[in-house]
């Protein structure tokens, strides 16, 4: 895809410095590249051992980092598609001098998250020139996936945006108002309520429950593996639920809907029992909306008895393999 057609920032210009740094026993490699925005990104990469179909660029949910998508990465190598995934600003393993531990940045965090993606297409771009470049995103990475596409779409061959919120509702403007009361009484660093108003109410949500975190899937393993993992379900500070405000606000305005081509692909998925998108609501309010919009290749799904982590839930296996059937239809 020609890159020369994008306005990428010009901070994307630096040159790529990629660091290895480790690589586990499965096919799923870790480096550190230093991105442009000046972000130390903990970068992982599942490479092709043939012939690749094309390359999908992964963004992870909220609290929770990339290494966690090793089975989802493995499966789609296997299938031809080889795959990026970085670990967010105040995530995972990434690190930043305007990033503490649970910020995106100390200012303007969506942007310069969204720039740290745009860094890594652009490499993705220049080692598979002739590939197709599908964006993933998980929950809030599905709305940092869509509103990257908003942006940049020239970048992309197709969409994916699993159980996310790309719209502004009522919880969005209660969020708005605790936010602005924190950030005049406590301050952009302290650890916002919101916390309180969305994954403890989520965990409540499921009746009856073992965990807190039981609202992310049905399988207790994983459940288990997700609450052991120091590098998830941390609180979040109020500047980063701010970022996260203003990245939907972004993505609710149909105005930007113009920047896409009509025949984008996307992959829409949710779930019957996911209380961060309110049963699958969020996922078919963004159906309605691509689709009144003029929008002619929209894929959605929104599954039975399933939870907010589609890719860990129990039947993740077939659910794998529909995505990838699906792929394999962008380069047709």
């Amino acid at each position: 895809m020609d890159q020369s057609k994008q306005s990428f920032p010009t901070i994307l210009a630096a040159r790529w410095n990629p660091h290895p740094t480790e690589q586990n026993k499965s096919m799923y490699e870790h480096q550190s590249v230093l991105s442009p925005t000046g972000a130390q990104l903990s970068l992982w990469t599942c490479p092709v051992s043939g012939t690749a179909k094309g390359v999908v660029q992964i963004c992870h949910g909220l609290g929770e980092h990339a290494e966690r998508y090793a089975r989802f990465a493995e499966a789609l190598s296997v299938a031809g598609y080889a795959v990026y995934a970085e670990d967010h600003r105040g995530h995972g393993k990434t690190t930043a001098p305007d990033a503490p531990a649970g910020f995106f940045a100390r200012a303007e965090g969506w942007n310069q998250v969204l720039a740290d993606k745009a860094f890594i297409n652009q490499y993705i771009h220049e080692q598979h020139p002739d590939l197709p470049v599908i964006l993933f995103g998980h929950s809030l990475g599905g709305t940092l996936a869509f509103s990257y596409a908003l942006r940049w779409p020239q970048s992309i061959n197709a969409v994916a945006v699993w159980n996310a919120t790309t719209n502004t509702n009522a919880l969005h403007t209660v969020l708005n108002g605790v936010l602005a009361i924190e950030k005049l009484f406590r301050g952009r660093q302290a650890t916002s309520i919101v916390n309180a108003l969305t994954f403890a109410q989520w965990g409540k949500a499921i009746k009856p429950h073992r965990t807190d975190f039981d609202w992310l899937s049905q399988d207790e393993a994983e459940v288990d593996k997700y609450i052991a993992d120091p590098l998830c379900g941390w609180p979040a500070q109020v500047a980063l639920w701010q970022d996260i405000s203003d990245g939907m606000a972004d993505c609710a305005d149909n105005t930007k809907l113009s920047a896409l081509p009509k025949k984008l692909p996307f992959n829409l998925v949710g779930g019957d029992q996911d209380p961060a998108t309110e049963g699958g609501k969020a996922v078919l309010d963004l159906d309605h909306r691509l689709k009144a919009n003029g929008f002619e290749n929209v894929t959605t799904k929104v599954m039975a008895n399933t939870r907010h982590e589609t890719l860990n839930e129990l039947d993740r296996d077939q659910t794998t393999k529909d995505f990838i059937a699906w792929l394999d239809q962008i380069g047709q």
